[in-house]
């Protein structure tokens, strides 16, 4: 009877190590070799963006490489501004031989050349 009260794989309290709460690993700020490249290839940036003359700080790092997912809220009902930012983002797409599209009614990938974003989205068992 006295194995059924103890778990198989488990340990004792006194052979489990403490860990302080004020010990914690800052995962952001950990880099690993090979991981992204100075030139802005390789990484996915989010941005923000609250007006058409923000457009441009936004667009830059796709043409150094990067994809761009957009978060438009901000903006979402100002209709016009919102014409303009997705006729420029398109022009970016173009210029790049990139793609472009939108998620969902907030956000808007825009990616370089040799990265195709599919329109299908991936669903899982529930629907």
């Amino acid at each position: 009877m006295a194995l059924l009260s103890r778990k198989p794989f488990g340990r004792a309290r006194d052979d489990v190590t403490s860990v302080e709460t004020d010990q914690y690993i800052d995962l952001g700020s950990m880099h690993f070799e090979g991981e992204g490249s100075a030139d802005g290839r390789d990484l996915i940036k989010v941005a923000e963006i609250y007006r058409y003359e923000d457009i441009n700080t936004i667009t830059q790092p796709v043409y150094d490489g990067a994809v761009v997912i957009i978060d438009y809220a901000p903006i979402a009902n100002d209709t016009d501004t919102l014409r303009r930012i997705t006729s420029e983002l398109k022009a970016v797409a173009r210029d790049t031989n990139g793609d472009v599209a939108a998620i969902g009614n907030d956000f808007i990938v825009i990616s370089p050349s040799g990265i195709r974003i599919d329109r299908n989205k991936i669903r899982g068992g529930f629907r």
